[in-house]
């Protein structure tokens, strides 16, 4: 008797979707004669299924898989077992090499190009081993790739009508036929390998090549890359269109060498759907590659409602700030990244370059236009609204690696020349582009984890030598004589526990100050680990932050404190100047300085550090010039069961069961 078994391996239910819309296409689009039973269509979890079955299936009982890669290229949790049986079977010589001669079988994977040999690994073994076991692809295995953003519904689409051509193939003896909505599809020839060919030889321009991290022996990480959704890419249809229009533009890259063979680049990073989803997410997109978005606190402190860390420990005017960046792509995922499911990822730069000062200008004029939108809100004064609409300063931090766009030292000496300054965020992993980086008013090097073995686990890096690349920019930061800072993310669980290595990259990098944050949690999300326990405590960030103190040396102190955002600042001693912390920037003076081409440091342009900013003081970094409005009061006076209560009570009330018990 024939049957159709969909099998799906998943972390949130993604896959599961996929397999559902499988079966029911299956039921809608395959048509047989009225004395034909319809075979029975079964959509099961993988772990759920009886894997010694799959050796008793006759030839026209179908199987079809769904399968999610996760880091290192390694199964999901409900797959691992699958996965480990299968490869025993594959390489067990007491196991006939045609003991899977009656599978009739399809695998769609799901995975990142961007982790290079890594891509969709366990759906390609998966694939592999059944079909070196006398298996017979019932159509074209399909990979899909979340790093090259195309149409997935789109491939998705086209493979299921595969699919569903193969089990008439498969089916033939019971004159099953198509219904006309796909009858243009045709069966899958001799080339089944085709697929491996295409990925060795040829990747798109958005995929990365041997730079990328690869280890096989790891496999506790498991961040779900299936759950891209509708603005993720795959399969081979994909490849060979962005190959395609590579050719076309002049431009080939190499698999192996993983360089292009002219260096004009003509494909623009943001595709229709990321301009979409980040459109959504309140992105005002500029140009092909860049973006800016109204911070949070520049809206409150427009409001009287009190700045952002950066007010407190720097005196900048959070009403006056502008957040972008010229870079929306990244080399890293991190795992506390808010935008992890829709930032372009890679190695260098291979997209088309916008020129700096399109970019500077179309920052400023969005930015504005999102100012306006303030104009009559509750709080904002004619004044405020006034200096709100002319920037200041400039956070080129709002997401992605901006140190990567090619014209970043243009496009920062433009922000100089307007009077704008710079605080420049990079993730540690590009030195010779630090190396390179003319004078910011600031420079940041976020130190998410002090080990490989952590930063890999935080940072999830592109980069095979992301190591030596990591501490190539402590070395790059050292010689840096302008402001630079280390910022530390603290996330419970991944990297509180490394106080050590911490003060030994302190020691070598030497930065003028170090910020310690927790961890912002931006609610439950399956395709992210994080949840309300990885998130320190005030208390706790303050308890971390002593004992760092205590590791480094007696060159560092605890200066300034912004309990709102849970940040703490430690500064080098050189900036408490008779008794008195200088952590503020006299921003006329670096203008000043920076413009003027002449040599000079970051001791010339600090300011004295208002009382109420500094560790100790009751305000606890609020300025008493504001108005103080709480949203959630029991989480800024301490009282961290009262705060959890309130999140686990959001959870509840928004279905988040699962993520509510853990807070238990």
């Amino acid at each position: 008797m024939a049957a159709i078994t969909i099998l799906f391996s998943t972390q949130e239910g993604t896959t599961e979707t996929f397999a559902e819309k499988l079966a029911n296409e299956i039921t809608a689009k395959l048509i047989l004669p009225k004395d034909v039973a319809f075979p029975p269509v079964e959509v099961k979890c993988i772990k759920n299924f009886d894997i010694d079955a799959l050796l008793k299936r006759t030839s026209n009982e179908l199987v079809f898989f769904f399968l999610t890669t996760y880091v290192d290229g390694g199964p999901a949790d409900d797959a691992a077992w699958f996965g480990s049986w299968l490869e025993d079977m594959r390489y067990d010589f007491r196991v006939s090499k045609e003991s899977m001669a009656n599978i009739r079988y399809s695998v769609f994977g799901v995975g990142d190009s961007a982790y290079g040999e890594n891509h969709c690994l366990f759906p390609k073994k998966v694939d592999k081993y059944i079909h070196e076991m006398a298996g017979v692809r019932v159509c074209e295995s399909v990979f899909g790739d979340v790093g090259t953003p195309q149409d997935f519904d789109g491939v998705l689409d086209n493979w299921i009508d595969s699919c569903i051509r193969g089990i008439v193939g498969a089916l033939s003896g019971s004159e099953a036929v198509l219904s006309t909505g796909i009858s243009n599809i045709t069966l899958v020839g001799e080339k089944e390998d085709e697929y491996e060919e295409l990925d060795e030889e040829y990747v798109t321009s958005d995929e990365e090549n041997d730079d990328v991290y690869v280890d096989a022996k790891e496999s506790n990480e498991l961040m779900d890359l299936e759950d891209l959704g509708s603005y993720a890419a795959a399969g081979l249809k994909a490849a060979k269109q962005a190959r395609d229009e590579d050719q076309a533009n002049g431009v080939v890259i190499n698999r192996k060498k993983g360089t292009s063979t002219t260096t004009t680049h003509t494909r623009e990073m943001l595709t229709p759907n990321l301009r979409k989803n980040l459109e959504k997410q309140g992105y005002k997109l500029i140009g092909t590659h860049s973006g800016v978005k109204l911070c949070r606190w520049t809206k409150a402190q427009m409001r009287g409602r009190g700045g952002c860390y950066k007010h407190t420990f720097y005196g900048i005017e959070s009403h006056r700030c502008m957040e972008t960046t010229p870079s929306l792509a990244c080399a890293n995922k991190c795992v506390f990244c808010w935008r992890l499911q829709t930032n372009p990822v890679g190695v260098e730069w291979r997209w088309k370059a916008d020129r700096p000062e399109e970019i500077v200008e179309g920052a400023i004029e969005k930015h504005r236009l999102m100012v306006k939108q303030m104009k009559g809100v509750p709080g904002v004064t004619a004044e405020k609204f006034q200096e709100g609409m002319d920037v200041a300063h400039c956070a080129l931090s709002l997401v992605g690696e901006p140190i990567m766009y090619p014209y970043i030292n243009e496009f920062v000496e433009l922000l100089h020349q307007k009077h704008i300054s710079s605080f420049l965020v990079t993730n540690a992993q590009f030195p010779e582009l630090i190396r390179k980086l003319q004078p910011v008013t600031q420079l940041y090097l976020s130190i998410d984890a002090a080990n490989k073995e952590s930063l890999k686990k935080v940072d999830r890096p592109l980069f095979s030598d992301f190591w030596e690349r990591f501490n190539g920019c402590l070395d790059e930061l050292a010689k840096k004589e302008q402001r630079t800072v280390f910022r530390l993310t603290l996330v419970k669980g991944f990297n509180v526990d490394e106080l050590k290595e911490y003060a030994v990259h302190v020691r070598r990098a030497k930065p003028d100050f170090i910020e310690v944050k927790g961890v912002t949690f931006c609610g439950y999300s399956g395709s992210n680990p994080l949840t309300m326990q990885n998130v320190p405590f005030h208390e706790e960030v303050v308890e971390f932050v002593k004992l760092l103190c205590a590791e480094i040396d007696d060159d560092y102190e605890i200066s300034c404190e912004h309990a709102h955002t849970n940040s703490l600042l430690i500064s080098h001693k050189k900036f408490k100047i008779n008794g008195v912390w200088h952590t503020w920037i006299d921003y006329p003076k670096f203008h000043e300085l920076v413009n003027s081409g002449a040599h000079f440091t970051s001791m010339d342009y600090l300011a004295p550090t208002p009382a109420w900013a500094v560790f100790g003081d009751d305000r606890k970094g609020f300025d008493p010039e504001m108005t103080r409005v709480y949203k959630n009061k029991a989480k800024y006076e301490g009282d961290g069961a009262a705060y959890r209560d309130k999140i686990k009570e959001s959870m509840i009330g928004s279905g988040n069961l699962a993520a509510a018990a853990e807070l238990d």
